[in-house]
């Protein structure tokens, strides 16, 4: 299935700035509310369902011709474009 990006930004920010967006993230997804992303000229809003499947993925990328390489985290909430829910796995822990 091709992939549409609908937004895509990145910059560097300190620890306490990312988890400000997060927990706003979090506060819209808690009250049922729409998320809007907005940077520069760019923006979109989005409506996520009442049970999205949610991925979180830890990556190391290796340079391949050696040298440190790059760690990271990535938290994806995704869900088809007409679903209004989905199946529920209680077996992720944060900590």
């Amino acid at each position: 299935m091709p992939e549409e990006v609908l937004f895509e930004t990145e910059r560097r920010m300190n620890r306490t700035d990312v988890a400000s967006y997060l927990r706003t993230v979090a506060e819209k997804l808690e009250s049922g509310g729409d998320i809007t992303l907005s940077a520069g000229d760019q923006s979109v809003t989005l409506d996520p369902p009442t049970q999205p499947t949610f991925e979180v993925k830890a990556e190391r990328e290796t340079p391949s011709g050696g040298g440190s390489g790059e760690l990271s985290i990535e938290f994806e909430l995704e869900w088809d474009e007409d679903d209004s829910g989905g199946e529920t796995d209680a077996g992720l822990e944060i900590e």
